[in-house]
């Protein structure tokens, strides 16, 4: 089960909708040192104590993210964090 699951819905197209997500991916690998890699519509990142997926749906991007321990302190920090970004990035105005 997640630690920290966000759902964003939006209007882009696919390909506007993967750059927002690219834009998110390389986010969190700057701030928390993640390696990520797609697979089709699902980018899955991963560093130690943390690992995920970003789902594009047509209408929606959905994250998931599971929390070693040492992190699942800072949850609710990160979750805001990365739900801001994702707010700003599928508007299509980021």
């Amino acid at each position: 089960m997640s630690d920290i699951s966000i759902s964003q819905t939006h209007k882009l197209s696919q390909k506007k909708a993967r750059a927002a997500a690219q834009k998110v991916a390389d986010q969190l690998a700057a701030e928390y040192d993640l390696v990520s890699e797609w697979e089709g519509n699902v980018l899955s990142f991963k560093r130690s104590g943390v690992s995920g997926t970003l789902a594009l749906h047509d209408k929606e991007a959905r994250l998931d993210i599971t929390l070693g321990f040492l992190f699942k302190a800072f949850a609710p920090r990160i979750s805001a964090q990365i739900e801001q970004n994702m707010q700003k990035v599928f508007s299509g105005k980021a």
